[in-house]
């Protein structure tokens, strides 16, 4: 029974780190993508628009 618990746990390690850098590896491609189309046009940065307030702002990185 230990076993089984024991490779459950594992199996599960690896899922969520094989989840997270699938996640990661996107969030670098599409930031990779931004800076490139960035680059192309000369722009300084992204705009977006507050949903909030209705102001445009530069994008962060984060989001």
């Amino acid at each position: 029974m230990a076993q089984l618990i024991t490779i459950l746990v594992l199996v599960f390690s690896a899922w969520w780190l094989y989840r997270r850098f699938v996640s990661d590896a996107r969030k670098l491609a599409e930031k990779s993508r931004r800076a490139e189309k960035e680059r192309q046009t000369g722009a300084i940065g992204t705009l977006v628009k507050d949903p909030v307030t209705g102001e445009n702002r530069l994008k962060r990185d984060e989001e």
